[in-house]
């Protein structure tokens, strides 16, 4: 029983060594070199991920407290299709949020807030269109140099081991590295694969860090963009939310405001003015 057990134990790690040298030997045959043109590849990727995106957002640009100030003023006059006109004028996202509720005023204030949730949602999952493919490199593109440095020192370990394997005598470090001295082989077999080794660790990095770097700059964007989002939609539904005699009474305010003469402090300043200009 003893002697069967060790026999099995004995099988079990032969089986485990062979499978060890299968991985090995593919490992050193496929060499560094495909995981080198899988990030670049990745990066070119990348590279257009961010060029896309940065023109995306560059398009979408307006001046949002300009807009919030116009379509405030249009709302209190009551003039919901001026402030449409107004929002329709806009390249902005968050323009096209308020649109969709100026729509459905007419079906009450629920109704607007609910299509302005549905256009925020549209909105958004454009804002955010092809920024988890940067998260997801940026995060892992470092673990794939990674993976090519490993390659790269288990083959100039494996080259270490010709060199050994040729020489019987050469038993030791002091004995590779006579034998690496006699053959003058290996150490520039090894070299190229630990110089390569390091490259994939670079490349790794150097994916890396502009994909996260967009991605978190992306992030920030988009992000302000649904904040301001926010802040127009609600000047929409505070607006359909309000008491229709006070909304009224503001409609009927503002034009006579408008056109309210200066005060005396006011054409007192005018008067001077045109007095030191005569001057």
């Amino acid at each position: 029983m003893i002697l069967q057990g060790r026999r099995q134990g004995l099988r079990s790690k032969s089986h485990v060594n062979q499978l060890i040298e299968r991985v090995k030997s593919a490992m050193v045959g496929l060499g560094a070199g495909w995981l080198l043109v899988l990030m670049l590849i990745l990066s070119v990727i990348s590279l257009a991920i961010m060029l896309e995106r940065a023109f995306l957002y560059w398009s979408l640009r307006d001046d949002i407290p300009i807009l919030m100030k116009d379509l405030a003023r249009l709302l209190r006059t009551g003039d919901l299709e001026g402030a449409r006109r107004r929002l329709e004028a806009s390249p902005s996202a968050e323009a096209a949020v308020v649109v969709a509720g100026i729509v459905e005023a007419e079906m009450g204030a629920s109704s607007a807030e609910e299509a302005m949730n549905g256009a925020s949602a549209l909105q958004r999952m454009k804002l955010e269109k092809r920024l988890a493919f940067l998260g997801t490199l940026g995060n892992n593109a470092p673990f794939i140099g990674l993976l090519g440095t490993v390659i790269g020192i288990v083959g100039a370990f494996d080259e270490l081991g010709k060199v050994k394997a040729a020489i019987p005598g050469a038993a030791g470090a002091a004995g590779v590295a006579t034998a690496t001295v006699q053959t003058g082989v290996a150490p520039e077999a090894v070299m190229t694969n630990i110089a390569e080794a390091l490259v994939a660790t670079a490349i790794g990095l150097l994916v890396a860090i502009p994909a996260v770097a967009a991605f978190n700059a992306f992030q920030r964007i988009v992000r302000g963009t649904l904040s301001n989002t926010e802040a127009l939609s609600g000047l929409l539904l505070a607006h359909l939310k309000a008491d229709p005699v006070a909304l009224a009474d503001a409609a009927t305010r503002a034009p006579l405001k408008a056109k309210l003469p200066p005060k005396k402090d006011e054409k007192k300043d005018e008067k001077d003015e045109k007095d030191g200009g005569e001057g």
